[in-house]
């Protein structure tokens, strides 16, 4: 039986199988309005019988869509007496302070779509005023009944005492059962009631989008005769059964960037390198994401449509600079890359598919970066010419050739990815010019060496059809499921008394959930504590080791803070300054074990060395094209030259060399 993984991107929808015969991979067009005909697509493409897949893995960005076109279901929120303005409050902070129009974002329930429930659980759990279901269910029933798709109920401190919280939806489930039900408690563990809020509505109000999707790819799949397991990626890195993700959707927002950086992880890891910055630059987005020892680094918190979101995922700074980002001018006459793209329709100028407005497609194509003869994803055709009609109007406005415009827009695109890679390293205590840069996606490899270049990074990796990586870390990734609890706790003595027991808690919990999901393996278990200094509004990670941990003491507790807080900070311990533990974090691992690895095969052309011109900086110079199936290991090639794959080209500017190692990744280097 096969395993099929399918991402599906905003401009292309890629698979990887493993079976017996190896690792095949399809590249093909997606459909924006209705992505799961694009994975039908690529299992069309692919010519296997779907009787014959045993395990369909996917990664999706369904739910993320949803919350920025705001495409999800019809929501009710039910909140505690005194709190309907929550969602409207937010924070007193302002992402743009010099913008006299700012608006705070738009929050996923309306005012007049919110409810107040009578009842109050107390900051220590205890219950302050009782829920009378007899009093406020006719009211409820009354102005819930059909009018709403779905119910987000998130009331105080509910994720320390969710009693109220399981009454109100045990009510509805049985007044009320064609309302899907969302519980804070079930959503997130942690404290700070916006936040946890914002998730909860979130969550609400993309889950009738990703049932649909969901149960609509599992239709099609049973139609073709499949009787094996669907699982779908989380933004944390790992997947879980569909089951769980339609439980709680927001936990598969990132799950396509998520994929990409598991995939990059396990194919550069083969080669070495475990200190790596990922570097994914598919048609709409350029994702980066920083990992240390084979381990990506985690976020606590992310944005979507400006609206927080606290829940464990992959740390992935993203920016609008894909190969369908346009080129355009804006109002104060400076050249602006993106963040609108063209997407998958009508695309890039040169796809030949309708689009006139310059993108950073176009750009490589006229610069010589993409051959004109290219076909991307094995049958679509390059247009040229409509490329450089593209950049002429926009040329025109600045006084510049199409060609030196776009080398100008590739250059600014570079800058772009430099400041969001310097968001994850620097920024977070991290020097760049340690790790090695690992570029995927369609566009990636074409950006890689000139922003390592920028960043003073030595050495940059591209993994065997880098276009599909992220379908790749779709098979590769582990089953992982997260639990964390919020419980503040002053770090003394008895701090480790009580680590080891919400320890058990946790992970007595975590394998509860895996034996309900029906998940099979011997698990693995990690934990992390979000620590601070009393007085300080936010929390740093500091891991705890599990194995140790009936030998943990207060001292070790507050070295690994400091260790954790010197690293950001640049100071470690201050003398006579209390530290507390506000949540514990506890994850549950079911290795993948042994997979095979992405390679080179009879699909890779070994097209021989040939010279072409390309530009580069403000004049057209020699170099060489070669089919990346031609480079021999161990053989070098010194830039300018292009390397061209089946899903992807990779840019080798002047000063730089590539080399072919013995895992079929292209190893690029400074050569002076």
């Amino acid at each position: 039986m096969h395993r099929v993984g399918v991402e599906i991107g905003g401009t292309f929808t890629d698979l990887v199988a493993f079976g017996p015969d190896g690792v095949s991979i399809r590249k093909v067009p997606s459909v924006p309005a209705r992505p799961d005909e694009g994975a039908f697509a690529a299992l069309a493409a692919l010519g296997m019988p779907i009787a014959g897949i045993g395990e369909f893995i996917h990664g999706s960005t369904v739910a993320t869509n949803a919350v920025l076109e705001r495409k999800g279901g019809r929501l009710a929120f039910l909140v505690t007496k005194g709190f309907r303005d929550i969602l409207l409050l937010q924070r007193h902070d302002r992402t743009r302070i010099f913008d006299l129009f700012y608006k705070k974002p738009e929050p996923l329930a309306a005012r007049a779509d919110t409810f107040e429930v009578p009842e109050r659980i107390a900051g220590d759990g205890s219950v302050l005023e009782p829920l009378d279901l007899a009093a406020v269910g006719p009211i409820l029933r009354a102005r819930l009944a059909g009018r709403y798709d779905a119910v987000a109920i998130c009331l105080i401190n509910g994720f320390l005492n969710p009693a109220h919280e399981e009454a109100l939806a045990a009510w509805i489930a049985a007044e009320l059962p064609e309302l899907r039900v969302t519980c804070s408690h079930r959503v997130t563990g942690e404290f700070r009631e916006y936040e946890r809020a914002t998730a909860t509505t979130m969550s609400a109000f993309v889950q009738p989008v990703v049932d649909g999707y969901l149960g609509r790819i599992e239709d099609g799949l049973a139609r073709g005769g499949f009787n094996g397991h669907c699982t779908m990626m989380q933004s944390n890195g790992g997947r879980v059964p569909f089951r769980a993700i339609r439980d709680n959707p927001i936990t598969a927002l990132l799950s396509g960037p998520a994929a990409g950086v598991t995939g990059a992880v396990r194919q550069a890891g083969l080669s070495g390198f475990r200190d790596i910055i990922t570097l994914d630059i598919g048609g709409t987005s350029a994702d980066v994401a920083l990992v240390r020892d084979g381990k990506p680094d985690w976020a606590r918190e992310t944005k979507i449509d400006g609206l927080p979101i606290r829940m464990p995922m992959v740390d992935i700074v993203t920016i609008g600079a894909g190969g369908g980002s346009i080129v355009w001018s804006d109002d104060g006459g400076m050249l602006r890359v993106g963040p609108e793209s063209a997407g998958a329709l009508p695309g890039p100028a040169c796809y030949g598919k309708g689009g006139t407005r310059p993108t950073l497609t176009d750009a490589h194509v006229l610069c010589g970066r993409l051959p004109r003869d290219a076909r991307l994803a094995g049958s679509m055709a390059l247009d040229g010419d409509a490329a450089a009609a593209a950049f002429g109007p926009v040329a025109d406005a600045f006084g510049r050739p199409p060609v030196a415009l776009a080398e100008d827009a590739a250059r600014l695109a570079d800058g772009n990815i430099v400041a969001a890679i310097r968001l994850v390293s620097t920024e977070r205590g991290r020097d760049p010019r340690e790790f090695a840069l690992v570029p995927y996606g369609g566009a990636g490899p074409l950006h890689a060496a000139r922003v390592a270049d920028a960043l003073g990074i030595q050495t940059v990796v591209v993994p065997p059809d880098p276009g599909v990586v992220s379908a790749y870390g779709l098979l590769v990734a582990d089953q992982m499921l997260d639990e964390t609890r919020t419980r503040r706790t002053p770090l003394d003595e008895k701090a480790p008394d009580t680590v080891r027991e919400i320890a058990g808690q946790l992970t007595a919990g975590l394998k509860a959930r895996a034996a309900a999901l029906g998940l099979e393996g011997t698990p693995e278990f990690e934990m992390s504590l979000d620590m601070r200094y009393v007085g300080q509004a936010y929390e740093i990670d500091v891991p705890v080791d599990l194995a140790a941990l009936d030998g943990l003491d207060a001292a070790t507790l507050a070295a690994g803070f400091a260790v954790a807080h010197k690293r950001i900070y640049e100071h470690g311990a201050v003398k006579g300054k209390a530290v507390e533990i506000v949540s514990f974090r506890a994850r549950l691992r079911l290795p993948q074990g042994e997979v095979p690895a992405l390679r080179l095969g009879s699909r890779t052309a070994a097209r021989p060395a040939q010279p072409i011109r390309i530009f580069e900086g403000e004049a057209w110079v020699d170099a060489v094209e070669v089919g990346r199936g031609a480079v021999a290991t161990g053989s070098s090639i010194a830039g300018p030259a292009i390397v061209t794959d089946t899903t992807a080209t990779t840019y080798v500017p002047t000063g730089w060399t590539a080399e072919a190692d013995a895992h079929d990744n292209l190893i690029l280097r400074r050569s002076a």
